[in-house]
């Protein structure tokens, strides 16, 4: 039989509708382009317009605030088909999973009723600031300040590695309210760096892999915001607040892993099948049939613990632990079937004009960010001992 990966016991009629629209979209407005925006270090703003037009963006968002009132499954549909197409370095899952549901769990009425209709049309493009130059998976260690003056706060300090942060004009920052208190000093603000003044953005990173992703340095200098921009009722919840959004943050880049494995398999039998060595067909060589057989058995365990972490997550039962076992285990399978994949490539494997090259750079910010997969491991261990 040809690969087919399970499906998923989530899906709906009106999800398979989106996947079919994000298929179109990806190919028709994302692939012609993606050479590009590789060279150029970010996607453009007009993208982002689009993707707005499309319905593409803030589907968790409720209609009373001009979404379509969907849930994360309407995420991880636009997220799967976007990195199956080979979309990989466009932000667009940080905005809709990750800076946007921030908003609408924790966001006054104002602050919703101002900026989720902005980030739903792509007028506003999201990104977090939480990692600075000393700072990485410790989030109790970050040193950007935040000192209330009367009806505003000022924020000082830097940040690093932002997705988005080239193109982003609204930034979450994660600042420090109380040095003195760690964890429970620390606050999230809401800043439209369009209206501000005090921020400046520091250089695109140059990188390894997601050259399409623009990943930027920020920078604090005595910045003003009104007081109205903490996020929370009350200075100190940011902690608490990145930890409870953090699972889906660790769930969405499980389906990115996934939809890579797919895409890396996809990519590969079509080559083995029509490439030749020795007057024989690579794919009839047995070696190559059990690479395949390994990758593809792998890959359907991971679709199936993916879909059923996601199930759990819609119900409102995934646990931090679990979240974070998905992030980790599908992350580093995702690295070894892409890596046995270019194998079978020979060559031209390392070439970039072949996708599984990029892939293969691509793929290796994911055992990173979001907690690095050590990390992961720990959150895992304290649960197992946990009573």
């Amino acid at each position: 039989m040809a690969l087919e990966f399970p499906k998923s016991p989530w899906m709906n009629e009106e999800l398979l509708l989106l996947e079919d629209a994000c298929r179109q979209f990806y190919e028709r407005e994302c692939v012609p382009h993606y050479e590009e925006w590789e060279a150029r270090g970010d996607v453009g703003r007009k993208i982002w317009e689009k993707a707005g037009q499309m319905g593409l963006l803030g589907a968790e968002v409720p209609e009373a605030y001009g979404g379509p009132g969907g849930s994360f499954a309407h995420d991880a549909v636009i997220a799967y088909q976007g990195n199956l197409a080979g979309i990989d370095g466009w932000g667009g899952g940080l905005h809709n999973s990750i800076v946007i549901p921030y908003i609408i769990d924790y966001g006054s009425e104002e602050q919703k009723q101002n900026l989720l209709p902005k980030l739903v049309s792509g007028e506003l493009i999201g990104a977090i600031a939480m990692t600075e130059p000393g700072a990485g998976s410790d989030l109790q260690a970050i040193k950007t300040s935040a000192i209330k003056d009367g009806n505003h706060y000022r924020i000082s300090g830097s940040k690093t590695f932002i997705t988005n942060g080239a193109l982003a004009n609204l930034v979450i920052v994660v600042a420090k309210t109380d040095p003195k208190t760690g964890g429970r000093g620390i606050s999230l603000f809401l800043v439209e760096t369009d209206t501000v003044e005090g921020f400046r953005r520091g250089r695109n990173l140059d990188k390894l892999g997601m050259k399409s992703n623009d990943t930027s340095e920020m920078f604090f200098d005595d910045m003003r915001v009104p007081a109205s921009a903490l996020l929370g009722s009350e200075e100190g919840q940011g902690f608490v607040q990145m930890m409870q959004q953090l699972p889906q943050e660790r769930l969405l880049i499980g389906v990115y892993a996934v939809a890579r494995m797919e895409r890396a398999l996809r990519l590969t039998l079509d080559y083995v099948s029509e490439r030749s060595a020795f007057g024989r067909k690579i794919s009839e060589f047995q070696n190559t049939e059990f690479v395949l057989a390994e990758c593809a058995s792998e890959a359907t365990v991971a679709k199936v613990f993916l879909d059923h972490c996601i199930s759990e997550h819609l119900e409102g039962r995934l646990s931090t632990e679990k979240a974070s076992m998905a992030k980790y285990w599908l992350t580093d399978l995702q690295a070894r079937i892409i890596d046995r994949c270019l194998q079978l490539f020979g060559g031209y494997g390392v070439m970039s004009e072949y996708p599984i090259e990029r892939m293969y750079r691509d793929n290796r910010i994911e055992r990173i960010y979001a907690g690095t997969n050590e990390i992961m491991k720990v959150v895992i261990a304290r649960g197992l001992f946990r009573d």
